[in-house]
């Protein structure tokens, strides 16, 4: 009984993942942070994509985040652009949620960020970016233990 409860709780745990859309991160090649960030999406579930690229903005551009919320990375998930280390309970919530928006955006590198870590970082917030490209806080991140 115990052996099939735990059977049931994995097959379920591999359909939740394999339900999750897959997350293709526009990243340089030489960045050490956005690599960082993906491990902490694949460490919460997603599979993601890495696509390297000399232009980040470029991709930015291609996929519809305005230049003003950049970050070192751009990623897509489903319809949505996600810029820079958002966490990954935020792109969870968004798909959720199924706003009309272009996406989220922790713009620049906030050092509390996942991927970058910082001890002693200040929380940060996350941007819900609308179709019109206007701006309303998602969410405040704020890092655990110093971190």
């Amino acid at each position: 009984m115990r052996f099939a409860l735990l059977l049931s709780a994995a097959l379920l745990s591999q359909g939740a993942l394999a339900a999750m859309p897959e997350v293709e991160v526009f990243k340089s090649p030489y960045c050490g942070c956005c690599s960082k960030w993906t491990e902490h999406l694949r460490a919460s579930g997603f599979a993601v994509k890495e696509t390297l690229t000399e232009n980040v903005p470029a991709a930015r551009k291609r996929l519809g985040m305005p230049d003003r919320f950049g970050s070192c990375h751009t990623a897509k998930v489903g319809r949505y652009v996600i810029e820079g280390h958002v966490p990954a309970a935020d792109i969870k919530t968004l798909l959720r949620k199924n706003p009309k928006a272009i996406g989220l955006a922790a713009p620049g590198m906030p050092q509390a960020s996942p991927g970058m870590d910082m001890p002693n970082a200040k929380p940060f917030d996350v941007l819900l970016i609308d179709a019109n490209g206007r701006e309303s806080v998602f969410s405040t991140f704020t890092p655990k233990n110093g971190v």
